[in-house]
């Protein structure tokens, strides 16, 4: 009997033990229907962003059917656009729009990063804050002032001293003389590239800084303690650690340029006839769409206008894909020595 006492003693704090499990079981159990709920929930949201861009790009096959089926490939490399004949090419949209964004990255992404080199690195406390709010407001600009401002503004600067300057100096080299000949009209591509460079460069120059400010402090005060100069910090420290952030910045403002409709409809020009000079009016597919689709008439012009819209697509799709690639060479790269 007193063993048996014992022995129930001891079992009672075990026994007390029971509910409190069965209680904590309890709680657990709502909130394992709670996970399960919130995987399903992400992954229909996950599905959802997959069956928009399915259903943007066979909608976009569909419509340009029938010039797809007329022209074929051909149509990638003709530069005709003659609609009371039905006969259309998107070499000139093309072209328009592959140089007005290579344009825009050249002279964007070296401000932006000086922008958001100074911001990090340079400028004085009392100026960053006054400076990072002046760059966001340029973001919040629409595209329309941009494009008025360029036609009532930046032509006539550009036809009266800009354009005529450079053919002078420029226009009599042997190779590159061929982009800057013509009479200057003011408006052209290389018009429509310098709008696109300054809308991109809030975006590049946000991102830039955004990526710079989470570089570690310790990282760079350790370079600057062995005598690395602001340059090698920025070159070998703050680089290598933001290079994806960097590289999604520049295709952040490369995606903006590929598609600005507005502002580089009112300076481009919007003629569609090819020309090497960058000083000549051209075209762009945004703005050829913004221009001729509420007046197209007939099945086969509208078919055209909405084939340039599936390359445009496409040509956005090609440069994504391409910066991945290059992220994963990078990443493939780290640590190895050069």
């Amino acid at each position: 009997m007193p063993g048996a006492a014992v022995a129930a003693q001891s079992m009672t704090p075990a026994l007390a033990t029971i509910p409190q499990e069965l209680h904590a079981s309890s709680r657990r159990q709502p909130a394992r229907w709670k996970d399960a709920l919130f995987e399903r929930l992400t992954w229909f949201f996950a599905l959802v962003v997959f069956s928009v861009l399915a259903a943007i790009l066979v909608s976009l096959a569909i419509g340009g059917s029938a010039s797809l089926e007329k022209y074929g490939a051909s149509f990638l490399w003709s530069a005709a656009w003659d609609p009371v004949h039905e006969n259309f090419g998107a070499l000139v949209p093309i072209y328009g729009t592959v140089v007005t964004s290579l344009i825009a990255m050249l002279i964007g992404v070296p401000v932006s990063f000086g922008i958001a080199l100074f911001l990090t690195e340079l400028a004085p406390a009392w100026l960053k804050r006054p400076l990072g709010t002046a760059i966001e407001l340029l973001a919040a600009i629409p595209s329309i002032i941009y494009g008025m401002w360029g036609l009532f503004v930046l032509v006539p600067l550009f036809q009266e001293h800009v354009q005529p300057a450079l053919i002078e100096s420029l226009g009599a080299l042997p190779l590159v003389g061929a982009l800057f000949q013509g009479p200057p009209l003011g408006i052209g591509m290389l018009t429509a590239g310098l709008i696109l460079s300054i809308m991109v460069i809030p975006f590049i120059a946000a991102v830039m800084r955004d990526v710079f400010e989470v570089v570690p402090s310790v990282l760079k005060e350790s370079a600057y303690a062995l005598g690395s100069t602001t340059w090698e910090v920025v070159w070998n420290v703050v680089l290598p650690y933001t290079k994806v952030g960097v590289v999604g910045g520049v295709m952040l403002g490369l995606g903006r340029a590929l598609g600005e409709t507005m502002a580089i409809t009112f300076v481009i020009g919007n003629a569609h006839k090819l020309n090497l000079s960058l000083m000549m009016p051209g075209n762009s597919i945004a703005s050829a769409l913004a221009n001729e689709f509420t007046e197209a008439v007939g099945d086969l012009y509208s078919s055209a206008l909405i084939e340039l819209g599936l390359i445009l697509f496409l040509i956005t799709f090609v440069v994504l894909a391409l910066s991945k690639m290059l992220l994963l060479r990078l990443g493939k790269m780290e640590g190895q020595k050069t």
